[in-house]
């Protein structure tokens, strides 16, 4: 029977819902994870990767595999509309996906390995900012002082409401897909309103585009070769009704399951894009924005995953769909053999990102164990 330390763990999460900081802005999240992980005195530690991003390690006894797990911690731009007593005091921002939840569920796996030790292989705790902008991970890794030891394996997991509490949730290979937003902006000339033939104005082939675009779209997720394609914003001339718009722009939301249907995607969307523009004889850029790597689970990695499920009683569902939103950890799963999975936050719970959503307490016992089970079960082989 794992000795984790349950209402200190709540406590510690509900301060970190109660003090939620967006992304890039996770100052003093960073600084109770940090002061937290000193107590459980790990090998090694630094700070400020990234950002404010952590990494603590714990070495074995004895050589073996090098085993690194991931968490996250920023927050959205959210209000919250829950009044239990650790509801967010920061106005418009709350921890409406969880994060709050995954850094103690990491916190604890910090606390059991300063508790029963390692007797191989090293573990390293690796505390993630700005994961919900997609920037945080690509910053860790470029950081100079990003550690340069191989990582024979990586861990996440995603809390998942709507699904049974407790339930370990995995999949084969993708779990979420690539995304990225692409901004296509258009340049004209304005003119007097009552004489839009002495200019060139966007707006139909910013329809044209559209139209044109939305047809790529094959919005069916058991298919490998999804497509899903939504228009998030558009944009033209000013609200000056003398004058014809001389610019313009539209944004989409792009996903496929792998990222090298994403780039053909792209490349697609870009090669319609400048026809469009070249008809109607405009200037046409593109801007990629908010991009997420696909999580691709490595089949070793996922039978820890399974294995430590089963050691530990928890039950476990594999499911054929994976999830449409981005999360990237696909970076660190990209660079490294590795996987994520889900853990149930129950069937009643509001869905991620709702005003309402609130991580459950119950799931940080359960995250802890999964997690070093995959432990036990990962650095030994």
């Amino acid at each position: 029977m794992m000795n984790i330390n349950t209402e200190e763990l709540i406590a510690f999460r509900r301060d970190l819902h109660k003090h939620p900081e967006l992304s890039g802005m996770e100052e003093k999240t960073a600084e109770k994870i940090y002061t937290f992980l000193i107590d459980q005195q790990p090998s090694h530690i630094i700070k400020n990767i990234g950002g404010y991003g952590i990494i603590a390690t714990w070495e074995g006894k004895e050589a073996g595999k090098h085993i690194m797990i991931r968490a996250d911690f920023d927050a959205l731009p959210i209000f919250e509309i829950n009044d239990f007593s650790h509801r967010s005091v920061q106005e418009n921002v709350s921890h409406k996906c969880g994060h709050d939840g995954h850094a103690t569920i990491l916190c604890g796996v910090a606390a059991q390995l300063h508790k029963k030790g390692l007797e191989s292989g090293k573990v390293s705790l690796l505390f993630q900012p700005a994961e919900e902008t997609g920037e945080g991970a690509k910053a860790m890794l470029a950081d100079k002082h990003f550690p340069k030891d191989k990582y024979d394996f990586v861990f996440a997991l995603h809390n998942l409401p709507g699904l049974p509490l407790h339930e370990i949730i995995v999949k084969e290979q993708s779990f979420t897909p690539s995304v990225t937003s692409i901004i296509i902006s258009l340049k004209g000339k304005t003119s007097h309103a009552a004489e839009p033939e002495h200019g060139t104005n966007p707006c139909l082939a910013i329809a044209d585009i559209m139209q044109k675009v939305m047809k790529l779209q094959y919005n069916f997720p058991a298919e490998d070769d999804m497509i899903v394609i939504a228009p998030v914003h558009i944009e033209a001339g000013e609200k000056a009704y003398g004058v014809s718009a001389g610019a313009g722009s539209v944004h989409f939301t792009i996903r496929c399951w792998t990222q090298n249907k994403l780039e053909s995607l792209q490349a697609n969307i870009e090669e319609i894009s400048r026809r469009v523009a070249e008809r109607y004889q405009l200037e046409i850029s593109f801007e990629y924005t908010d991009s997420f790597v696909a999580n691709f689970n490595n089949s070793r990695a996922l039978s820890f995953v399974k294995e430590a499920a089963l050691q530990k009683e928890l039950s476990l569902t594999e499911i054929k769909t994976g999830f449409k939103w981005g999360e990237d950890f696909g970076l660190f799963s990209h660079k490294y053999r590795g996987c994520m999975f889900g853990i149930g936050s129950g069937e009643n719970c509001p869905a991620l990102h709702n005003p309402d959503y609130d991580f459950p307490d119950e799931v940080i016992d359960t995250g802890v164990k999964i997690f070093f089970g995959i432990i036990e079960e990962s650095v030994k082989s």
